[in-house]
């Protein structure tokens, strides 16, 4: 099974032992994005993983590019942009405030006008970019860059459901990249070519297609759903867009910037699932998320029974807080099912 995903790869500063960015007088530099993670996060359990974006061709973008490959990511596709191609020439950036106790994490974008939000997709074979390819991963963030990211987002989703590639999405919204409405409006409008969704916020799913007074069914339950109230959110999904043969997400209970507590529900073909709970300290939490996502796309490439499903991806996603960096880079997949059989579930 071969597996690719497309969007923004950045740089990524950080100051070292939890410093607040306006006392730093220096960052750690790494590189990450949402797709880039994931696409990273398989390679390392072996799957064949082919990461596609635009990046300057200097020695950022070359640095960015070079960290995929010492991970086993194939980049042949990544275009490297000229001046002329992408004027301001530049690879986005964010800044990472790190949490501690009851302080949370934060942080700032400075990627506007990065070479991929620049960059003319028009001439791009979407077809022959994916043709050799069995799955497709996209996500909410890349088509809030820019029109033409959005653009490139929904002909990719287009061409893979024409030429029969499994396709998942993340919504995985950013308020500080656009507004909830522009996002809900964007990503239903990807819902009918997806076959595994994740990340339910930014849809939008009317109770009654005659009364758009009554609103979203989601906003009907609480952010921390039980099983019951989320099955019910699954199902009237699949009622409306029955392509969708698999929808996952991940609940987190904060108790300080330095605890949390993780579990995920599941639909898969019928059924509705629920991981364990598990409780535990954090070193880095930003990727938690790709680590999820990442975990659900390898144990279904790989057959997992559903119930393993779920517990596998929540398992990556907990073994993710404990690694520096965007990426999750674990060892093999020894290393997260040990994390299935550890007890750590704490009763609040």
């Amino acid at each position: 099974m071969r597996f690719i995903t497309a969007g923004e790869i950045m740089l990524r500063l950080t100051p070292p032992n939890y410093n607040k960015i306006r006392v730093a007088n220096e960052f750690e530099a790494s590189y990450g994005g949402s797709e880039a993670n994931i696409a990273l996060a398989l390679a390392n359990l072996g799957i064949d993983s082919t990461f596609f974006s635009v990046v300057p061709n200097n020695s950022l973008g070359k640095s960015a590019i070079r960290m995929l490959r010492s991970n086993d990511v194939h980049c042949s596709p990544v275009i490297l942009s000229t001046p002329e191609e992408t004027p301001t020439h530049r690879l986005g950036t964010y800044y990472l405030e790190t949490g501690y106790g009851i302080r949370p994490s934060k942080v700032t974008y400075d990627r506007k006008h990065s070479a991929i939000t620049e960059y003319d997709f028009d001439n791009t074979d979407i077809e022959e970019l994916l043709k050799d390819y069995d799955w497709l991963h996209l996500s909410g963030i890349t088509p809030a860059l820019s029109d033409s990211c959005a653009e490139l987002v929904m002909n990719c989703l287009k061409a893979a459901k024409r030429i029969g590639l499994t396709v998942s999405f993340d919504g995985n919204f950013r308020s500080g990249l656009w507004s909830f409405e522009k996002a809900r409006d964007f990503c239903t409008g990807c819902l009918p070519y997806v076959d595994v969704l994740m990340g339910i916020e930014p849809y939008h799913l009317w109770k009654d297609d005659n009364d758009h007074t009554k609103g979203d069914i989601k906003d009907d339950i609480p952010l921390q759903p039980d099983f019951e109230q989320q099955e019910m959110v699954f199902k009237e999904f699949v009622k409306k867009y029955p392509g969708i043969s698999c929808i996952a997400r991940h609940v987190r209970y904060v108790h300080s910037g330095s605890e949390n507590s993780l579990k995920a529900y599941m639909y898969y073909r019928g059924n509705t699932y629920e991981s364990r709970t598990y409780t535990f300290n954090i070193l880095d939490r930003v990727g938690g998320g790709d680590a999820f996502a990442s975990g659900l796309i390898y144990a279904m490439l790989k057959g997992y029974e559903p119930q393993e499903m779920v517990d596998f991806a929540t398992a990556s996603s907990v073994i993710k807080h404990t690694i520096h960096g965007d990426g999750n880079i674990t060892d093999d997949e020894a290393t997260i099912r040990n994390i299935m059989k550890m007890n750590l579930d704490i009763n609040r």
